[in-house]
């Protein structure tokens, strides 16, 4: 099994190099092979985008030459023309993998798992910027009512136009969108992908729209939450080596445990506050230092452990929030806004009776 992800692996890199020459039908070959030998899914992101190619010159010459023929045969039998599938390029409707009486629901759920798969950010195989873009303007003009209707009635024929210009009109079939690949996408994921510019249609078309100060200060919030959120999730890293450099200098266990261990097994409440903590069996015997000072640390710990938890509680449930509300899921937003903060409770319970 090894040995054939290797030559899977080995076919791929063939691929890429066809991909990159623009032999589509070399390519093909290659990636069926790898499929067959150890699939992966870097071998069907490469198959979808080599059917979003444009065809190359001898490919296109194929078509011209049947179409020179079909012509040659009108003369004759007087006989209306016809295209073969062969000569049918893929349209919006098979770029985005759906049928043709899909909702606009459908084909935004569609664009939305393709256009994250084939991004430039995140894809760096061949083509992937050139299937990035046709799938960008394949849901401009199939979630704009008059386009789509427009496309359904002469796009057989836009696509026959298109193969005979560049792989710019082989996208665009002679539909262009308002927007570009990169300003669709930052439609659909929200305004946190490009700053603080969102996109408005007006008169029929797209136009960017800047939300002023307020915007700008959710977005300087959002990346002051980002970096104490980051700060937050290496904090347990750097206690850690803290605590191993600490164990160097003191070779004595601490006083007591916040959590019940065999070696911490009896359990005490704080006098002041009641917070429980759990202390060695020989507690009684070996501890010479003061109980008042060590329950005031005891508190201290277990109030900061509160407020690390509550933060991390608030975060996730936020997270959430905005999840659903990017992907417009009503079910999932009142999952997130029912998600419980039992650190937190406790804490603003601990402020009530204070």
């Amino acid at each position: 099994m090894e040995g054939n992800k290797d030559e899977a692996v080995r076919c791929i890199e063939l691929a890429e190099k066809y991909i990159k020459e623009k032999n589509r039908e070399k390519a093909e070959k290659f990636l069926h092979k790898a499929e067959k030998l150890f699939p992966t899914q870097r071998a069907q992101n490469l198959l979808l985008q080599i059917n979003l190619m444009a065809p190359s010159s001898a490919e296109m010459e194929q078509p011209r030459k049947r179409k020179a023929a079909q012509k040659v045969e009108e003369k004759t039998e007087k006989k209306a023309p016809e295209y073969t599938a062969e000569q049918e390029e893929a349209d919006y409707y098979e770029i985005l993998c759906v049928s043709k009486d899909a909702t606009d629901t459908e084909i935004k759920k569609a664009y939305k798992k393709l256009a994250l798969q084939m991004h430039p950010d995140k894809n760096k195989c061949p083509g992937a910027s050139e299937a990035f873009k046709a799938v960008g303007n394949a849901v401009a003009v199939l979630t704009d009512a008059e386009k789509r209707k427009q496309y359904d009635l002469y796009g057989s024929e836009e696509e026959r136009m298109a193969t005979r210009t560049s792989s710019y009109h082989h996208y665009s079939r002679g539909f262009e969108s308002d927007a570009t690949a990169e300003e669709l996408f930052n439609m659909f994921f929200g305004a946190g992908f490009n700053g603080s510019n969102v996109y408005v249609r007006r008169g029929g078309r797209w136009q960017r729209q800047t939300t002023g100060s307020q915007q700008e200060h959710h977005n300087h919030h959002r990346e002051q939450q980002s970096g104490f959120t980051a700060f937050i999730q290496i904090l347990p890293i750097v206690l850690a080596i803290l605590l191993s450099m600490a164990s160097s200098f003191f070779i004595s266990d601490p006083a007591y445990s916040l959590q019940q261990t065999s070696k911490y097994p009896i359990l005490r409440k704080t006098q002041n506050m009641g917070f429980p903590y759990y202390v060695k069996e020989n507690f009684h015997t070996e501890y010479q230092g003061s109980v008042k000072r060590l329950e005031i640390s005891v508190e201290e710990d277990y109030i900061s452990n509160l407020r690390h938890a509550c933060y991390r509680e608030k975060n996730y449930r936020e997270s959430m929030i905005w999840k659903a509300r990017n992907f417009g899921d009503r079910e999932l937003f009142q999952n997130a806004q029912n998600i419980k903060t039992p650190s937190c409770e406790q804490l603003g319970n601990l402020r009530h009776h204070g």
